[in-house]
């Protein structure tokens, strides 16, 4: 298997058809549900700015609740990287 095809995942094509296919599903979820991409990305902003505008102590224990939650996730991750199926 050639070093692109194991970056993919797959071949190219077969890839780029999966791809394509969740991208219309999403697509049509967002679409359903009125979101538009230019509002996810304002929302965004704003969520950002909002986190800047709380106190100090509020962003520090977000920062917290992320590292408690690296603990777990970190180690699960490169255990499910060295132990994964190797094709």
């Amino acid at each position: 298997m050639s070093n692109l095809n194991r970056f993919l995942g797959g071949s190219p094509g077969s890839v780029l058809a999966k791809l394509i296919f969740l991208s219309l599903l999403v697509g049509a979820f967002l679409a359903f549900l009125d979101i538009t991409p230019l509002g996810l990305i304002e929302g965004l902003f704003n969520w950002i700015a909002s986190v800047l505008d709380l106190s100090f102590e509020t962003v520090q224990e977000v920062g917290l609740w992320i590292l408690y939650g690296a603990v777990i996730v970190v180690p699960l991750w490169l255990i499910s990287r060295l132990f994964g199926s190797r094709r």
